[in-house]
């Protein structure tokens, strides 16, 4: 199956596909091994900065390889492009999604640039899964002291309708509460982020494509299986991922202070990871 019949199955069957953002190896195997002893289909995110460490190319044939080899659905993002540019060199590469990302521009221009990159990717692989960003919800993957004020404006319904039309995108990410990163309080589970469920339900409606939900870590668990319910088909968790990585990494070595062999410092993170993921996929899968 392909991505798109993927997420068309998936929204068909109102459950969401995780999207997970790795940096390294061991968070790729991590959620691999997840996806495999599940077996769900799985979305691997790597956004600008992230492919930027690991290779456009090398990730995607390590991601290609893995698929081929293992026969299961493992499918690779080019998250948050923010680039013709960076688009075609995903596309070129054998990336199964770009996830291109104007919305920081005005509707307008944020429309002009999606409806480009949709037209230059589609002319190389017409199967490639392009998602288009429709408002705001902050900027990077990490600890925040507050909330940015940006995101807490809503994506509008109307807008979303004429985005999808206007582009011809595959899938939407919109602004429905949802925002980057994790606040201080989050991170000990006090705070949860908390939807908008009938701002999803009414986008959904209108636009008729599958609908994304960036910073999904640190979100309510209800929340999750309501969205998805509601419209939500691709599920980001990158924060999450992130603090297990550490947190296990931090573990290992204090456990084992005179180890120098890294996949063994490595076992930590890599427990930690699974966890999360494995987690959060049992709740995306309803």
């Amino acid at each position: 199956m392909s991505l798109g019949d993927v997420l068309q199955d998936a929204r068909r069957r109102q459950v969401a596909i995780g999207h997970f953002n790795v940096s390294d190896l061991v968070a790729l195997k991590a959620v691999m091994e997840s996806a495999r002893e599940l077996k769900t289909p799985v979305l691997v995110g790597t956004s600008e900065g992230e492919r930027s460490f690991l290779g456009v190319s090398e990730i995607a044939a390590v991601v290609a390889s893995l698929r081929r080899r293992l026969d299961h659905p493992i499918f690779l993002n080019a998250d948050h492009t923010h680039s013709l540019k960076g688009a075609i060199e995903a596309a070129a590469a054998g990336f199964d999604m770009i996830g291109f990302d104007a919305s920081s521009m005005p509707l307008e221009e944020n429309i002009k640039l999606t409806r480009q990159v949709v037209e230059a990717v589609k002319s190389i692989n017409p199967r490639i899964v392009i998602e288009g960003e429709l408002g705001n919800i902050g900027t990077g993957s990490e600890i925040h002291d507050k909330v940015p004020e940006s995101s807490r404006l809503l994506t509008n319904i109307e807008d979303a309708k004429d985005f999808v039309e206007t582009t011809q995108i595959d899938v939407l990410a919109p602004a429905v509460g949802n925002m980057h990163g994790l606040l201080k309080a989050m991170i000990s589970g006090s705070l949860k982020k908390r939807l908008d469920i009938s701002r999803i339900r009414e986008i959904a409606n209108a636009t008729g494509v599958p609908l994304t939900l960036h910073g999904g870590s640190g979100t309510d668990d209800g929340d999750f299986r309501r969205a998805t319910l509601a419209g939500i088909t691709i599920i980001h968790i990158n924060t999450e991922i992130r603090l297990a990585w550490r947190r296990g990494l931090e573990v290992s070595l204090a456990e084992s202070p005179d180890e120098v062999v890294p996949y063994r410092i490595y076992g930590g993170a890599l427990k930690e990871i699974q966890m999360v993921v494995d987690n959060r996929l049992r709740l995306f899968s309803g």
